[in-house]
């Protein structure tokens, strides 16, 4: 039964409080002392990472975890290469082991996260968890090594909403911004050769920095070819919501054609200069099956050009209007596979690429090639004219492009006479530093070829004749003979004419004909032949002694 003996007085209370509160006074002053300490010893990162950690073993069923792949099916996952490259942007001392690499024309060192490596992000109050990481797989490899590279994000349950819809689209938003501001031109081909394998070049591709110094002003070529192609780059690269309104692939096809030596790759490399998208060189011979090609035209990444360089003689492709099938047990990519990779379904499979195909040899390609759609502007890389020899003269020489000399003429009017690729020229020009001597030098060299088309063209005609002449005596010859066994009376005496060896060199050199006397060889005396014949004594058709 409750007395009013048991309730403590107020006095014992008011102590029980006074002695209470100096207790939490000094557990908070002591707390206060401890984290002052600590972080004048320990770097916030690492207080995060253990605050991190023993939260997890504390209450794991309150933190989520994303996981985040490098490929998302055949396709390299956009998250994945945006996230390494935020990552970069977080690298602190803390870290235990970095991936350190130089290129040969950089200035700076480039620094990426290794496997196992930690690192705590804060967006908004809210704390994150990087983790890079990897797994063994058993399933085809995608970049030839039974391992797939994946990065983890931890983060408490709570904020599932605010990560999903702000935070993943501020790392994107990051990389993005890093890479506009630190862009560099990569040149990626089948393989690793050296170079790094992130931002497109994941999977089979390696890369390398494209150091070409090609650019529009150096290319030498017809002036108003040169600005039509610009142009069409500049419209193609801002019309991304109009390829999307008429319902077409935001992408772009170029053919350069054109003799050997007329800079048809120094093209593409002004064109990537130019629109600072990376280039993925393709060998078709390195393919096996269509599968395979599907595969690599979706790795690649998005503003990028795709070149197939000399597509003529990379590989036997079947052409479709021959009629026939002639299989090929080295390579089962068809025709029909790369028209689909070029403008079918896998070919949207990407925003704002460009493919270029070059050949020397336009005639030889398949018109279902050619087509709108798949080559859209067909670049004529033409032999060296005088407008190109300008541009080649400001390049080798330092003579302006509107500059005059009194030795221009001259190998203006031998130029037009002469067909010479820029190759040709430049290599001419860069045998002096002097201009007098060099541009004289390229004159001898015009002179020189012009005589050597001369005879070539004389050697030609020769032949040509000579070819004739020698069809109108095999058709003598053949008429000869014919008359010779025709004129044999009985099949006994053609059959044993043919068996005795009745060709034309024995026609022509031996007399062993079987001739009427109206079919006398031209140009030949009767009385040559008395004494070597005998004359029949039926028909009257003179035949030697068989």
């Amino acid at each position: 039964m409750f007395s009013m003996k048991d309730v403590p007085s107020t006095t014992s209370v008011l102590s029980t409080y006074t002695a209470f509160t100096a207790t939490a006074m000094l557990v908070k002053t002591v707390i206060n002392e401890v984290q002052s300490v600590t972080n004048q010893i320990i770097p916030k990162q690492f207080q995060d990472m253990i605050l991190s950690k023993f939260g997890g073993l504390c209450g794991n069923g309150s933190r989520m975890t994303l996981t985040i792949d490098e490929f998302n099916g055949y396709s390299i996952n956009q998250l994945y290469e945006a996230s390494e490259i935020y990552l970069r942007t977080k690298i602190n001392p803390s870290l235990n082991s970095l991936k350190v690499s130089k290129s040969p024309k950089e200035n700076n060192f480039s620094l990426t996260i290794n496997k196992g490596e930690k690192i705590v992000d804060v967006f908004e109050g809210v704390q994150l968890l990087w983790v890079m990481a990897s797994e063994k797989t058993e399933e085809m490899p995608q970049n030839g090594k039974f391992e797939k590279r994946l990065i983890e994000l931890s983060f408490h349950k709570k904020y599932m909403e605010k990560v999903l819809s702000s935070y993943l689209r501020y790392v994107m938003e990051r990389s993005n911004a890093w890479k506009e501001e630190n862009k560099v031109v990569k040149l990626y081909a089948l393989g690793h050769f050296g170079g790094d394998s992130d931002g497109g070049g994941a999977g089979a591709w390696g890369s390398t920095n494209l150091d070409h110094p090609a650019t529009f002003d150096k290319i030498a070529m017809d002036p108003v070819v040169k600005q039509a192609l610009i142009d069409d780059l500049d419209r193609f690269v801002r019309r991304r919501d109009f390829y999307r309104r008429v319902g077409k692939a935001w992408k772009r096809g170029y053919l350069l054609y054109g003799p050997p030596g007329t800079g048809k790759s120094s093209l593409i490399a002004a064109m990537a200069n130019y629109l600072k998208f990376s280039i993925y060189d393709l060998e078709l011979a390195s393919i096996y099956c269509n599968s395979e090609l599907r595969r690599l035209l979706v790795s690649t990444s998005n503003r990028s050009i795709l070149v197939i360089e000399d597509i003529d003689c990379s590989i036997e492709l079947q052409n479709r209007q021959s009629g026939e099938y002639e299989p090929n047990e080295s390579s089962q990519l068809t025709l029909s596979g790369l028209l689909n990779f070029i403008d079918g379904l896998w070919s949207s499979c990407g925003d704002e690429r460009v493919i270029v195909f070059t050949t020397n040899h336009k005639e030889r390609l398949d018109s279902a090639l050619l087509r709108p759609g798949r080559m859209d502007m067909h670049i004529h890389m033409s032999y060296c004219t005088p407008s190109g020899f300008r541009t080649l003269v400001s390049n080798y020489l330092g003579i302006n492009i509107n500059d005059h000399h009194n030795l221009f003429p001259e190998i203006d009017e031998l130029m037009t006479e002469v067909q010479v690729t820029p190759a040709e020229i430049a290599e001419e020009l860069m045998k002096n530093e002097d201009a007098d001597i060099a541009l004289e030098g390229l004159i001898k060299f015009l002179k020189r070829k012009k005589i050597e088309i001369i005879e070539d063209e004389a050697q030609v005609g020769d032949n040509k004749r000579k070819s004739m002449s020698e069809t109108e005596d095999g058709d003598e010859d053949e008429d000869d003979q014919h008359i010779i066994i025709n004129n044999c009376k009985t099949k006994r005496m053609r059959s044993k004419m043919k068996m005795s060896g009745f060709v034309k060199s024995e026609i022509r050199q031996r007399s062993e004909v079987c001739r009427t006397p109206w079919h006398r060889p031209r140009g030949t005396n009767r009385g040559a032949y008395r004494g070597q014949f005998q004359r029949c004594n039926r028909g009257g058709s003179m035949i030697r002694k068989l």
